[in-house]
């Protein structure tokens, strides 16, 4: 692609003067762009692009074919979470005939269960088929990292059973420094070294998750109940999951399935953080051998010193509490700092965690 043709596709059709105009075949990619882009008001006040001032010719299943014949896949993928989440063109997923076109991911996802409660009984079934191909898309892509957290923790001893997993590779270096040859600048490996893993323990371990579900919080609420799902069977482990805004939704009897668990949550409303926690506490029945993973923004509606008085009675208990700003693969943080400072000071771990990074967390505090 020419230079000149990149801008005119950047800036749209006031820069045809400047750039010159597009040749046929990125004509279709500039109409394609104007149809979301253009809805853009300030755009359209300085006639920057011409789509936002008019209903778009297109439908929006002409328009998903089109970027799908036109567009590399990773650019398909920035323009439908676009439509989706920044110009909240609901008919992507409330349309059965635009739902069966679509590909399947997670922002797709994020957007159905926003907007759920728009859909018919006809289009909720095709959300469904959707649902369950990205939770099992996620589901075997955390199995991995899960079973491995899983399998027991790493330790400093050795062991003479050689598994790739336990290569200790600062041990091997070491033990065969000796064998270091200067003239290929090369260690012979004549003694590799493994570590060995601890088992966990019988006695069970309580993992309490508590899943913001305000409309921001999506992709943490998915990714919440799939690595609920993959740790439910984990010997020595009780798992509850738990929604909340300002309201509780005790999730764990839905654990086992995903996608209807998903099905079933309501985003948005208001925030009780506070709530939240001291329904954890109820949970617990021994305290030294329980974690409450509280997964949210941290911009609490509710009453902050209660939450504060919650958290510090929780740790002074022996309980051990995360403070998760963000559960996803990404695992972008974004929450509020003052508050999540607070709740360090009395004692939780606040941060950011993916999914299988949570999973190891929990292996190795089974496993002591």
């Amino acid at each position: 692609m020419l230079p000149l043709s990149r801008w005119r596709l950047i800036l749209g059709e006031p820069a045809t003067p400047h750039t010159g105009p597009l040749p046929a075949d990125l004509a279709e990619r500039d109409t394609a762009l104007d149809w979301l882009y253009g809805r853009e008001p300030e755009l359209a006040e300085r006639g920057e692009r011409r789509g936002g001032s008019g209903a778009p010719v297109l439908a929006t299943v002409d328009w998903l074919d089109d970027i799908h014949r036109l567009f590399p896949r990773a650019t398909v993928e920035r323009l439908e979470r676009d439509a989706i989440e920044r110009y909240e063109i609901h008919d992507v997923v409330t349309d059965p005939e635009v739902l069966q076109r679509i590909e399947p991911n997670t922002t797709l996802l994020r957007a159905i269960l926003r907007t759920k409660h728009l859909m018919h009984q006809g289009v909720l079934a095709q959300a469904r088929r959707i649902v369950e191909t990205v939770v099992g898309e996620l589901t075997r892509k955390l199995a991995t990292e899960v079973a491995q957290a899983v399998s027991g923790t790493r330790t400093r001893r050795s062991s003479r059973f050689r598994q790739a997993r336990n290569f200790d590779f600062h041990g091997t270096i070491r033990a065969n420094l000796p064998h270091y040859r200067p003239e290929t600048r090369r260690i012979a490996i004549e003694s590799p070294r493994f570590v060995s893993r601890v088992r966990r323990q019988s006695e069970r371990w309580q993992l309490v998750l508590l899943v913001d579900q305000s409309g921001s919080m999506a992709g943490s609420v998915i990714h919440a109940a799939v690595t609920a799902a993959c740790l439910w069977r984990l010997p020595g482990l009780s798992t509850h999951l738990v929604a909340f805004d300002t309201e509780l939704a005790d999730l764990t009897s839905e654990v086992t399935d995903p996608v209807e668990l998903l099905m079933k949550v309501q985003l948005g409303g208001g925030t009780d953080i506070a709530r939240a926690v001291a329904y954890a506490a109820s949970l617990i029945d021994t305290p030294r051998r329980a974690i409450v993973a509280v997964i949210s923004d941290f911009y609490e509606g509710g009453n902050e010193q209660e939450l504060i008085r919650a958290v510090t009675r929780l740790t002074g208990q022996g309980t051990q509490v995360l403070g998760l700003a963000a559960l996803d693969e990404d695992a972008n943080p974004a929450y509020h700092r003052e508050l999540a400072q607070r709740l360090a000071n009395a004692g939780a771990r606040v941060g950011a965690m993916t999914p299988g990074e949570l999973a190891g967390f929990v292996a190795e505090r089974i496993a002591r």
